[in-house]
């Protein structure tokens, strides 16, 4: 059998709502034999119990998957006052118990303000974060738990309300950007008022602009163009001339491309189809990621 032409199969973005008790590499891997293409790749993990938005870069929409990664990102969830576990979610063993029945929802809406704007977080020991080469929850796994640097994230809202019937469960709406664990803001919440917690549930509302309304299920995908990756990015439209320099990966001069400004800049042909994406490049551009047509 010869070759398989650059171009073939499928190319573009997929969302999914992920079903609880899947990883994100389940995701991918299942993704792969219903789109019929092993260039599948998401653009950041979704904890195995939560569910919701997995955005995924299938064929040439793969090389865009950076530019998706750093989006921030909407999250439900509900946290479980008082009790405190391994993985600080409902999947851990019990470490440790308090009792926080005197906590009023004023208290938790008070410290929930408190967990916004600009943090240092620590991330859990149960997660993907690689540290001298390995995950930690591959160390986790061992027995291990070592010192992790804390890393600056935004909240930019943490709403939080008690789940009616259920006094030391609270329903949460979380805003945040990549990188942030609400695990973490979960069990910081409860340290805060003086005992512990854990996350019960979550399920992510958005990614970027991409949301619940855009996913289907993994056995049912709906394939979007290459450009709904960097649909959050500037955007200039290039005349035939000046697409063919930019298929060919030349740098360019801005005013030759029609932008301003720090980019990166996504650029598109008449056909409305993707080209390139261009950053800033001492006077002018240079393209880091080139879309074949």
């Amino acid at each position: 059998m010869g070759k398989q032409p650059s171009n073939a199969g499928p190319h573009g973005v997929v969302v999914i709502d992920k079903p609880a008790g899947w990883t994100s590499h389940d995701v991918v891997a299942k993704s792969r034999g219903v789109l019929g293409t092993r260039k599948v790749g998401h653009s950041g993990t979704l904890d195995p119990d939560a569910t919701g938005v997995l955005v995924l870069g299938v064929g040439r929409a793969t090389r865009l998957l950076r530019f998706l990664t750093e989006l921030p990102k909407s999250y439900d969830g509900e946290i479980v006052l008082g009790v405190q576990t391994s993985t600080l979610d409902a999947a851990g063993d019990i470490t440790a118990t308090h009792d926080m029945t005197s906590v009023t929802a004023g208290q938790v809406a008070a410290v929930a303000g408190e967990l916004t704007g600009n943090l240092m977080q620590i991330p859990p020991m149960v997660s993907a974060i690689k540290i001298d080469g390995k995950r930690l929850h591959e160390l986790a796994r061992e027995g291990k738990e070592i010192e992790r640097p804390p890393r600056p994230v935004h909240v930019s809202r943490f709403d939080i309300e008690p789940v009616e019937g259920e006094p030391l469960v609270y329903a949460c709406q979380v805003d945040c950007s990549s990188g942030t664990y609400i695990r973490s803001l979960a069990a910081d919440l409860g340290t805060m008022l003086g005992g512990g917690a854990h996350l019960r549930s979550l399920r992510r509302t958005s990614v970027g602009g991409f949301g619940l309304d855009q996913a289907g299920a993994i056995e049912t995908p709906t394939l979007l163009p290459i450009g709904a990756a960097v649909g959050h990015l500037e955007a200039t439209i290039v005349a035939d001339d000046k697409a063919v320099a930019v298929g060919h990966g030349r740098v360019l001069p801005l005013t030759e491309l029609g932008i301003s400004g720090r980019g990166p800049w996504a650029v598109f042909d008449d056909w409305g189809e993707l080209l390139a994406v261009y950053e800033p490049h001492k006077h002018g551009a240079k393209p880091t990621v080139v879309i074949s047509r």
